[in-house]
């Protein structure tokens, strides 16, 4: 029997990065409602057109999404907040994206990590509204992909048990109940794409990877008892990524007709489980065995093994070859790609070509093409590890032996003595108050990074305009009363990138795109090589801001686990000893910082969190060596030199024992979009350093009152030292505009005044 090829969803951004660019011009009042929507459509049909032609046979309608595919769900559901005025039925688009990014009237529902990956998605509020079907949108995808291309495409519906679990607002001992209000709505939508003549439907349910409770898996069945009772000519895939499924005998009996597991980053359990425990003679197999995170190609030769292996585990024609998750984690082609070396670029493979890879090792299993076609992705991926970039010998020997060591590094002196000398030397007030590191990239500074990349400024002119702009900001910021000072990074074009062009083993892409969250795309950099320290990065810029003031000014670090997380990383060496080699070259440019006079040294790692294991039982090794890194980057400093860490966006209360491990002397944490949540961690868990919970939302334009941070401040100091507490936004305000980054500032500062009057009264 013929073996089909599948895809679990496509990059909504395109090449181009058109949809971002549609929704921003909607969002400014450029472009009217309708034309956006036409746009959108146009957009969208392109994606599913490109992937029929490829030769995809199976193509998911309804992955595409106008701003985030778990708010949709949401939407779908009617399940708005009271605050944005919602009065039922289909969700308008002011509404819509009202949840996402707030408005001048009601702050924007929560944003956090979606699973493992850099990818956010907003977190839907359940509340006393009784969730209706405001429109079946997986059967408005169908219709729309048949009517326009005729395309028999598989609609895409996130998970009931998924969808609960990611949403908040209810008791852990309610979840039951909502299990109840909403599978009545998830039948309804089956049934009408049953109606419609729809033959398969993908469930996306990733929580199955995660580490469910006995309870949960007796939730999942019944959950999937009542869909597959519901219909009788609709088929059910259950849908899983990202890892392993946490119970393989449970979940391959659950009454659905295919199940697709990832055998890409399942650590080899679900290929066990299979050749283990067998799999259903009457479900299909949907195999993730095309790596949907990664930009490398597949060796297909040794792949097309392993599907032989597969094919006798699993019944005649009950195979269907896939990317291991969606393809949204990718950028769209390489085919742009012209300026990599081309022993590089010959090596990888973004969405396009992972849908070429699946078509060409198709035909290859089906008979139709020679098993030769498979060997040019094998010698390609031969010839990049033969690279002198990726056998640089004494990096690799560096990094093993800190794997291998048993001690850890560590400050000379414990926190309590830090603490003093680092008081003595910046004499703060009670409740500091600083920013998190970069100011508004406007128009104008990206204007002049653009010149300068194309030779028509002089290097001396550009650094002469960065100076400028970080003269304007160390003035504002000294105008507007914060204590702790930073100097803008104007220079940056991304946290991560940046520090790459400055280290040996990075290449970086020039259109390779990836989706962060709404229409934040970022460039993730490659790490295919030992990556090794060249010369100081930030210190001429730092040095030059603290010349400007007497106030002490942040050194601006992005720390060694986030450099690796945010980038797409080579496959041949663990990735622990990749962030060490990452950590020993941040270390020299600390000290560098260090030697030039600069005594607060910030080391951010926002992206600690993602790179967690879904899995409890294999988190405490990731955390370890997440820890060590970290401090491999920083213990080298002088007692009396600070150093900050800052994270954003993500779950806290599995990690805080960890995050007091790092022994930064100030971590500043984002808690405002969480609504002030993050402070419950506080309530268990005494936190013994410096800290500042971030008192307004940066990812919205709306300028927070004085009173809202006041009332934020207030929630953080019932369960925090005010000794050690400091005030600062959520993270960085690179995206924002000046005016509203100063109004916004100003408040801030206000806020943090009356809470010192508050505290001194109470004294």
């Amino acid at each position: 029997m013929r073996i089909a090829s599948g895809s679990i969803g496509y990059p909504r951004i395109g090449a181009d990065r058109e949809w971002k660019r549609t929704l921003e011009s909607y969002w400014s009042g450029k472009l009217p409602a309708e034309e956006f929507e036409e746009r959108l459509k146009s957009i969208r049909l392109g994606h599913l057109r490109k992937q029929r032609d490829k030769g995809i046979t199976v193509v998911p309608v309804g992955d595409f999404s106008y701003y985030d595919q778990v708010l949709d769900t949401a939407a779908m559901f009617g399940l708005v907040p009271e605050r944005f005025a919602y009065s039922g039925g289909a969700v308008p688009l002011d509404v819509y994206y009202a949840m996402a990014r707030g408005n001048a009237d009601a702050a924007a529902c929560e944003m956090t990590k979606w699973f493992n990956t850099n990818y956010h998605y907003i977190v839907p509020e359940l509340s006393g509204r009784e969730p209706e079907l405001t429109v079946n949108r997986p059967l408005e995808a169908y219709r729309e992909a048949k009517a326009e291309l005729g395309l028999e495409g598989r609609p895409v519906l996130l998970g009931l048990l998924t969808f609960l679990k990611l949403s908040k607002g209810y008791d852990p001992e309610q979840l039951d109940e909502w299990i109840e209000r909403l599978l009545p709505l998830y039948v309804k939508i089956l049934t009408e794409l049953e109606q419609e003549g729809v033959r398969w439907i993908q469930i996306d349910e990733p929580i199955l990877c995660t580490s469910l409770s006995v309870q949960d898996l007796g939730r999942i069945y019944h959950i999937y008892s009542v869909l597959s009772q519901s219909v009788f000519g609709l088929k059910l895939l259950l849908q899983t990524y990202f890892e392993s499924v946490d119970a393989y005998k449970a979940v391959i009996a659950l009454p659905v007709h295919g199940i697709g597991l990832d055998l890409v980053h399942d650590r080899g359990d679900n290929w066990a489980a299979l050749a283990e425990q067998g799999f259903p003679a009457d479900k299909l197999l949907a195999a993730g065995v095309i790596d949907g995170r990664s930009i490398w190609r597949t060796d297909l030769a040794a792949l097309k093994e392993k599907v032989d292996r597969l094919s006798s585990l699993v019944s005649p024609g009950s195979l269907l070859l896939q990317p291991s998750c969606s393809l949204l984690h990718v950028p769209v082609t390489v085919e742009r790609e012209t300026k990599l070396e081309p022993v590089l670029k010959e090596a990888l493979a973004f969405a396009d070509e992972k849908l070429d890879e699946l078509v060409l090792l198709c035909k290859v299993v089906n008979g139709e093409s020679s098993a030769d076609v498979l060997l040019p992705s094998r010698q390609a991926l031969e010839r990049l590890a033969a690279s002198p970039a990726l056998n640089r010998k004494q990096v690799q020997e560096a990094s093993a032996s800190l794997a291998a060591s048993a001690s850890e590094p560590a400050r000379h002196a414990p926190f309590s003595e830090r603490r003093k000398l680092q008081q003595e030397r910046f004499r703060l007030p009670l409740l500091p108050t600083t920013t998190i590191g970069s100011f508004p990239q406007t128009a104008e500074i990206r204007q002049a990074r653009t010149k300068w990349r194309k030779g028509v400024w002089s290097p001396e002119h550009y650094e002469a305009f960065i100076r400028e702009q970080i003269e304007t900001w160390i003035g504002l910021q000294e105008e507007i009363g914060l204590d702790v000072l930073v100097h803008g990074e104007f220079e940056r074009t991304d946290m991560v990138e940046y520090f790459g062009e400055k280290l040996a083993g990075f290449a970086f892409t020039a259109n390779g795109w990836v989706q962060s969250y709404g229409s934040r795309c970022v460039k993730p950099p490659v790490i295919y090589g030992d990556v090794d320290y060249e010369g100081p990065m930030t210190v001429t810029e730092t040095v030059y801001a603290q010349s400007l003031t007497n106030h002490p000014v942040k050194g601006m670090l992005t720390g060694p686990v986030t450099i690796l997380n945010w980038s797409f990383v080579r496959q041949d060496l663990p990735q622990e000893q990749v962030a060490y080699q990452i950590a020993l070259a941040l270390r020299q440019e600390v000290e560098a910082l260090e030697a030039a006079g600069i005594g607060m040294i910030q080391v951010d790692e926002p992206a600690i969190r993602e790179g967690l294991p879904l899995k409890k039982t294999l988190a405490d090794d990731y955390l370890a060596w997440a820890v060590r890194a970290f401090r491999i980057a920083t213990s080298t400093v002088r007692d009396d030199t600070q150093i900050h860490t800052h994270m954003c966006y993500c779950e806290y209360h599995d990690m805080i024992d960890s995050i007091g491990k790092l022994d930064a002397d100030v971590i500043s944490i984002e808690n405002s979009r969480s609504h002030g949540e993050i402070v419950d961690c506080f309530k268990e868990h005494t936190y013994d350093k410096g800290i500042g919970l971030g008192v307004y939302d940066i990812h919205s334009p709306r300028v927070p009152s004085i009173r809202e941070m006041e009332e934020q401040v207030k929630q953080a100091l019932a369960v925090l030292d005010p000794s050690l507490f400091w005030i600062n936004p959520d993270c960085g305000l690179k995206t924002r505009g000046r005016e509203e980054t100063v109004a916004s500032l100003r408040n801030m500062v206000q806020a943090t005044r009356q809470a010192r009057e508050t505290l001194t009264l109470h004294a």
